[in-house]
C-alpha cells in the first residue's frame, strides 16, 4: 500500500528517542546533576564550618576573647555561617553548624546564632567581605577608649586601608552598632569598636584572622610607645603610607594557576 503523504514513518525496532524525550534520561540527568551540585554545596559548607570553629579556637588560644566573647563568621555562596551564641568554641563540633541567609533567615542548625549577628550580616551586605572576625582584645580595647583613631605608628596601618578608625559606643547586638561600624570600615578592612573591642574582615579567614593579629599587636606598640618618658611617638606620613600601599600590591606570592 502506497504511503499517505504527511504521515509518520513508524519507529524502527531499536531506533532511539531524542535524549530526554519521553525515556526519563533527562529527568534522570537532571536529578543527579542536582544531587552533585547538593553534595559539592554540603562539602564545601563542612569545610568552612571546620575553619570556622578553628579560627574562633584560635582566637581564645591567643588571648584575643575570654570565654565565649567575640564571634566569627564566613560566607559561603549566599549563606553565612556563624559561631553561635553563648557556646564554649571548645565544644563545637560538625553538627553545631549555623547558617543564615543575607536576610538573617535562619538556614542551618538549631543553635541560635551570635548576638552580633546584625553586625555580621551588616558587614557582608555593605563589602566584599567574605569573613569576619569580631575579638575583644585587650591592646586594642584600651585603645579603643583613648583615641578616635590609631595613628599610624607602624607601616603596616597601610595593609588596613590606613589609620584604623573608631566607631562610637553603641549597645551590642544593635543596629545601630552596626551603622557605626560601617562608616568607620569606610575605605578600611577594620576597626576598633569604643569600649568593646575590634573587628576586621578579609577575602578569608586567615586574612581576617591576620588583620585582627596585626592589629592587637599595633595597638600594644602604640600604648607601649605613648607610656615612655622620652616623649610622644614618630608617626608616619601620608606620603609615607601611600608609598607603603603601593609597595603591598605586589607582596606575598602569586596566586596559584
Amino acid at each position: 500500500m502506497t504511503e499517505q503523504r504527511g504521515e509518520r514513518e513508524p519507529e524502527r525496532r531499536g531506533e532511539r528517542t531524542p535524549h530526554g524525550e519521553g525515556d526519563g534520561c533527562g529527568d534522570r540527568d537532571g536529578a543527579g546533576r542536582r544531587n552533585a551540585e547538593g553534595d559539592r554545596d554540603r562539602l564545601a559548607l563542612a569545610r568552612a564550618w571546620e575553619a570556622l570553629v578553628a579560627t574562633a579556637r584560635r582566637t581564645v588560644a591567643d588571648g584575643l576573647v575570654v570565654g565565649t566573647s567575640g564571634n566569627v563568621s564566613v560566607r559561603v555562596g549566599a549563606t553565612v555561617l556563624v559561631t553561635p551564641t553563648g557556646v564554649p568554641y571548645d565544644r563545637l563540633g560538625p553538627g553545631d553548624m549555623v547558617g543564615l541567609g543575607l536576610d538573617g533567615r535562619q538556614v542551618l542548625g538549631s543553635l541560635r546564632p551570635t548576638s552580633e549577628l546584625p553586625l555580621h550580616l551588616a558587614v557582608y551586605r555593605a563589602t566584599g567581605a567574605r569573613a569576619i572576625v569580631h575579638t575583644h582584645a585587650v591592646h586594642a580595647t584600651a585603645v579603643s577608649t583613648l583615641v578616635d583613631e590609631l595613628p599610624p605608628i607602624h607601616y603596616m596601618t597601610a595593609a588596613l586601608g590606613g589609620p584604623v578608625r573608631v566607631a562610637p559606643y553603641a549597645t551590642y547586638g544593635t543596629d545601630e552598632l552596626a551603622g557605626h561600624v560601617l562608616r568607620a570600615l569606610t575605605g578600611r578592612t577594620a576597626c576598633l569598636l569604643r569600649n568593646h573591642g575590634t573587628l576586621t574582615h578579609g577575602d578569608t579567614l586567615d586574612q581576617a584572622y591576620d588583620r585582627t593579629a596585626q592589629l592587637e599587636w599595633m595597638c600594644r606598640l602604640w600604648l607601649t610607645a605613648t607610656a615612655s618618658p622620652a616623649g610622644p611617638p614618630s608617626l608616619l606620613t601620608p606620603a609615607q603610607l601611600a608609598e607603603v600601599t603601593a609597595r603591598l600590591e605586589n607582596y606575598g606570592q602569586p596566586d596559584a594557576p
